[in-house]
Formats: C-alpha cells, sequence, structure tokens
C-alpha cells in the first residue's frame, strides 16, 4: 500500500566519517572511505539519455575513491593502493583489529551473560549476513539451514529483518510469517500493532497483514515514491549502454550495481548517477558493496528502524532489553551507532577483513552469523547457564 503525507521530511546530512586511525593501522588499507558528496539544487524532471558530463565530477567529490574502496579483496585492495605490506603485518593488523571487534563466537559467554534476565531482540541484515555476496543481486538466496536457523530463533526472540531491498522483496527470500520486515533501509516497515509507536510518528498507520494480524505499516519516506520511480526509469535508459550494469527499484530507494561492470566504466557509470542526481536535491546518494544507492533525504536510516521496532514491541526500557544488530554494510552502521550509544545494545560487524566499524563484535561470514544464531537458539533451549572456561 502506498501512503501519501501532508508532512514535510525533515532534512539529514550525510555524517562525518569517524577518524579512522582507532583501528590502529594504515587509512589507505580501509574498505570505507568518506560518505558521497551533496547535490546542486534543481527541477525534478526525467534526465533524457545522454553522453556523461566531465568526469572530473566524480574523480573530484570522493566518487570514484568510494567505489574503488567498496569492500574489494584485500590482496587487491594492496595491489590497487600500490602499498607493499608484508604477511605478518597483514596478520599484525588483523589480531590488532580482533581486539578491539572479538569474535561474537569466541565472546559468546560473555555476551549471553549479559543477557541474562533481559529481552533480546534480534535484527538482521539479509545479504552479506544471511546469505553470501554473489555477483547477481538476484541469486543471493538464504539457504535452508539459514532460514531453519533464523525460524528456530523467532521462537524465542522478536526478530527482524532490515535490509536495504524493498521489503516485499526480502520477504520474498526470506520466506518466515514469523518474522518482522523493514526495507529500502527502514523506510518500510511492518511492525506488531501494539504500544505507542504509531503515535509518536507520522505516515504510519494500522493495517493487516496476510495472516489477518493488525500490524503497523510505517512509510516515512511515501512523498519521495514518484521521485524514485522517475530516477530509477531514467538510470535504467542511461546505464543501458553499459555491460554488468544493474539497476534496481527497492520502492523507496534506487541501487546501481556496478559489481559486473568493468573498472574502466566505472567512471562513466558514476558520472551516469551524478548527472542524474543534479536534479534531484532531495535525494542523496550512498555507497555499498558495489553498489550506489540513491535514498531520500530524510532523517531516518536503519538505526531509526531499529529504534521504531522496539518502540512497537514494548522493548524501549534499555535495562530490560538487549537488542543485537548483525550486519556488513556501511548502512548498518547507523543501527551500530544506536546501540553502541549507552551500551544498549550490541552490533555485530560480518566482515573477513577489517573495517571501521561502530560494531562491538565481528564475524567473518554468513556461516559464522548461523553458528551465532544456533548458538542462542541452543543457550535458550537449555536455559541453563554456560560457564566460561
Amino acid at each position: 500500500m502506498d501512503l501519501k503525507s501532508n508532512h514535510a521530511s525533515p532534512v539529514l546530512t550525510d555524517p562525518a566519517p569517524v577518524n579512522k586511525s582507532r583501528l590502529g593501522m594504515p587509512s589507505g588499507l580501509l574498505p570505507y572511505s568518506q560518505p558521497g558528496m551533496g547535490f546542486s539544487s534543481g527541477k525534478y524532471a526525467i534526465a533524457p539519455r545522454k553522453k556523461p558530463g566531465k568526469l572530473d565530477d566524480v574523480r573530484s567529490n570522493g566518487w570514484l575513491d568510494a567505489m574503488i574502496s567498496s569492500s574489494p579483496p584485500r590482496k587487491k585492495l594492496l595491489k590497487d593502493l600500490n602499498v607493499e605490506v608484508s604477511t605478518d603485518d597483514i596478520d599484525n593488523m588483523t589480531s590488532s583489529w580482533m581486539l578491539k571487534y572479538p569474535s561474537a563466537l569466541n565472546s559468546f559467554v560473555k555476551i549471553v551473560n549479559y543477557a541474562k534476565n533481559k529481552k533480546i531482540a534480534m535484527f538482521l541484515d539479509y545479504d552479506g549476513t544471511l546469505s553470501p555476496i554473489v555477483d547477481d543481486p538476484d541469486r543471493a538466496l538464504m539457504s535452508d539451514a539459514m532460514r531453519s536457523t533464523v525460524k528456530n530463533l523467532a521462537k524465542y526472540f522478536p526478530t527482524a529483518i532490515i535490509s536495504g531491498r524493498s521489503r516485499d522483496k526480502v520477504y520474498e527470500l526470506v520466506g518466515l510469517k514469523e518474522l518482522y520486515y523493514a526495507g529500502s533501509h527502514g523506510m518500510d516497515i511492518i511492525g506488531p500493532a501494539r504500544h505507542t509507536a504509531c503515535y509518536n510518528h507520522s505516515n504510519c498507520i494500522k493495517s493487516s497483514d496476510d495472516q489477518v494480524k493488525e500490524v503497523n505499516l510505517f512509510q516515512p519516506a511515501s512523498e519521495f515514491l514518484p521521485m524514485i520511480d522517475e530516477v530509477f526509469r531514467t538510470l535504467v535508459e542511461t546505464t543501458r549502454g553499459i555491460e554488468g550494469a544493474k539497476v534496481e527499484n527497492h520502492k523507496f530507494c534506487t541501487s546501481v550495481h556496478y559489481r559486473n561492470v568493468d573498472e574502466n566504466s566505472w567512471p562513466t557509470i558514476a558520472q551516469y548517477v551524478h548527472d542524474v542526481l543534479r536534479d534531484y536535491p532531495r535525494l542523496r546518494l550512498t555507497h555499498g558493496r558495489k553498489v550506489l544507492e540513491i535514498r531520500p533525504v530524510i532523517d531516518w536510516d536503519k538505526g531509526k528502524a531499529v529504534e521504531f521496532l522496539l518502540e512497537s514491541l514494548g522493548l524501549t526500557n534499555s535495562e530490560d532489553v538487549l537488542p543485537i544488530f548483525i550486519g556488513d554494510d556501511r548502512t548498518d552502521e547507523d543501527a551500530f551507532k544506536v546501540l553502541r550509544k549507552g551500551n544498549r545494545g550490541y552490533g555485530i560487524l560480518v566482515s573477513p577483513v577489517p573495517k571501521e566499524t561502530n560494531a562491538f563484535y565481528s564475524l567473518k561470514d554468513p556461516s559464522e552469523v548461523m553458528e551465532f544464531l544456533n548458538s542462542l537458539v541452543r543457550w535458550k533451549e537449555l536455559d541453563a547457564p554456560i560457564n566460561a572456561e
């Protein structure tokens, strides 16, 4: 259901980058770089297909640097930067990073001991967390074993998926009715219709799901739907000649995937996106893993979505609740920040290499995510203390 709003949306600028030096390693080795710059104002109109503007635009504003640093393999990253680092140095940097962001598996006893007498609420990203990162996003499928694990998890803990994909698409991929879903980086949420969450937010209505359960449907960026659709159609047309480019409409945001695009064409695809966004000052660009994402300029993100769902679940008392968010992408950092503030909960970053993060713990890949979730289920089923060795 599409909602319309008479309320103006608050604007949000890209946050300042976090100081990379706190990782204790050269900043040039980090996969993340600064967020994209803002856009100039203009009219809201669909741009006709045309040649890209000056490539200096995307070079000077840092877009290309961010694209190149979008989660490349470690060896490739070092090669691209012409950095000569010995294996021992890399191992030392990884060890240093792991001291700051230890494995959630190795720290499991500590986590569940802290969770005693608390209500755990689970929040999970999809791509790169429940499913592997693959060349074709349509083939990013979670395994049956992972689906079974998440289903069991939801028996004991309220569980939500918060993804950059559209809510309908991520529900189709996960296929579990026991969960709550937030798509478009939290801009399209279905949550439980109890407590006062909808009273405190515009663009929130009570509805019913396919099980005829009453739910809250919250879409804070509903007024941007026509604009996002225009940008999607324009980018499909303008990138048509770039082999490997894929444009997706996630309802409240649009993604341009360049994972399968030759690196020589990255400046061109970046310039196409830059040229289109010049006509949409109320949209902004963010960088994901080999993807450019166009989103509304509103004060809403995955962190806000976590807070909304906790409120919907009646779990806003931080003393009795332990939220855990597991994700692998830059957009998940907004949720990590919310949980880190005041030690409210635990963020767990999924990454095989050191990354700048606001998470407390780390896991290497979806297989470790599944092991961690299964451990939570077994701990709850046993309902017995786990003794540290």
